[in-house]
């Protein structure tokens, strides 16, 4: 291939590319062994170019797929810019960005014109070039303007609808009388309008990182290791899969190849509710009591004063196992609080059984506290009550009595010589640490406990 003296050096980068693209065809039709002269003739550079503008035709660039909904459906398919649609509060193809994916519908063998079009040129499609009727591609396309001029107009046209939209009786869109008129064709809503290729595509996307994407795959792998991350996990619960086009997805559509065939469909079940059994607090004076009722707390308890009682040395090994049982009590201490905001509703500690200390009502109602959640039917004493959330000393209290708590059980097992620094350490090693919001945790330190 040699350069062309009138040629700029933009026109250079774009032949180069397109150069690069049709010998990337040649080395796939090749698959190691040597194509003959005719077909190796295909793919000079003219020649090639010349072929996708005749093949072109053959194909269309489309957002909305027809045979999608059945593959013998002769109907119409189209091309609607999101930007075109009007608002509206529905998830539709109206809430794509202008990078959607564009569909291609066609003669599945010419599909690889589609790929040619969509080559990334200066971070841009070709097509995008093509439809501006870009100056430096046309010079590297061809010496003689007028066969340029003839090519770019002939891949412009994938973009195109072919006369007056039509459906067809395998176009299996459902229709539902909302009216009092069935002859009446505006009395009707469209309950399937036609399958939204680039917005399905769009959904795909999302769904796959979600499932397989790095960030996500490492957010798991924490959980399921119990290490810390910080980040946000996406799942998608209840996904089915419906597969388009059988063993030969491309004559559904480009994208519907690209995917597979694979077409995510989301759950559109009601929420099943979860009913969390949490702890019965009601005709209760103490939470902290019920907390050490706990299996999980009476092993860990038990571990701890055993250790203790052991004398163990003053070194490293000694401090980090006190430590992990310490923080395990704390974590334990969490998993309680969370589950009684799960099985509770906002405001349950307004009940007349209700006969915690105002510390424990505090903590283990927080959504009392948010104007959101809990409803309006007792202003004065729910914004009392959030008041205290906010500014009160409870996580101190609570602290207090915790560290009390754990300091008589510990005296029950036979741990002796327990008093103020053993008061102290478990108020901050085992509860403000683990358990607190940081803003909290901040206030609490400065309480002196």
């Amino acid at each position: 291939m040699s350069s062309h003296t009138g040629r700029t050096p933009r026109s250079e980068a774009f032949r180069l590319a397109i150069a690069a693209f049709i010998d990337e065809r040649r080395e796939a039709k090749q698959k190691g062994q040597e194509l003959d002269a005719d077909a190796a003739s295909k793919y000079d550079y003219s020649t090639w170019l010349a072929d996708a503008a005749r093949r072109v035709s053959q194909i269309q660039a489309v957002t909305h797929v027809l045979k999608a909904t059945h593959p013998d459906a002769r109907g119409s398919s189209l091309y609607v810019s999101p930007g075109e649609l009007a608002p509206h509060e529905d998830i539709g193809s109206h809430v794509l960005a202008d990078g959607f994916a564009v569909d291609v519908v066609g003669n599945a063998a010419a599909l690889d014109v589609f790929k040619f079009l969509k080559l990334d040129v200066e971070g841009r499609r070709l097509l995008d070039w093509v439809q501006a009727q870009d100056a430096d591609l046309a010079g590297a396309l061809h010496d003689d303007p007028a066969i340029a001029a003839s090519w770019l107009a002939a891949w412009g046209g994938l973009v195109r609808q072919g006369g007056q939209p039509a459906s067809h009786e395998l176009a299996k869109q459902v229709y539902w009388l909302a009216g009092d008129d069935a002859a009446q064709d505006d009395q009707y809503h469209l309950l399937q309008p036609q399958f939204p290729s680039s917005l399905v595509h769009a959904v795909h996307d999302d769904i796959r990182e979600a499932r397989f994407g790095e960030a996500n795959t490492a957010l798991r792998r924490a959980r399921r290791d119990r290490q810390p991350a910080t980040g946000v996990n996406h799942e998608y619960v209840g996904l089915a899969v419906r597969k388009l086009g059988g063993t030969k997805p491309q004559n559904i559509s480009q994208l519907n190849s690209d995917r597979g065939g694979a077409n995510y469909l989301l759950a559109s079940l009601p929420p099943q509710p979860v009913r969390v059994e949490g702890p019965r607090l009601l005709h209760r004076s103490s939470a902290v009591d019920l907390f050490g009722q706990q299996p999980e707390v009476r092993l860990l308890l038990r571990e701890l004063a055993d250790f203790l009682k052991t004398d163990p040395p003053a070194v490293m090994a000694t401090r980090t196992r006190r430590e992990g049982i310490e923080q395990a009590l704390g974590a334990q201490l969490l998993v309680f609080g969370e589950t009684v905001h799960a099985s509770q509703p906002p405001g349950w500690t307004r009940s007349a059984d209700c006969q915690l200390p105002e510390c424990e009502k505090l903590w283990l109602d927080p959504g009392r506290a948010d104007p959101d959640r809990r409803g309006d039917e007792h202003p004065d004493e729910d914004a009392a009550f959030e008041r205290a959330y906010h500014w009160g000393d409870w996580p101190d209290e609570v602290a207090s009595r915790f560290a009390r708590w754990i300091n008589a059980r510990l005296r029950e097992h036979g741990v002796l010589g327990l008093g103020d620094t053993e008061y102290h350490h478990w108020a901050r090693q085992a509860v403000i640490e683990t358990v607190w919001p940081i803003p909290l945790q901040r206030r609490a330190v400065k309480g002196g406990l």
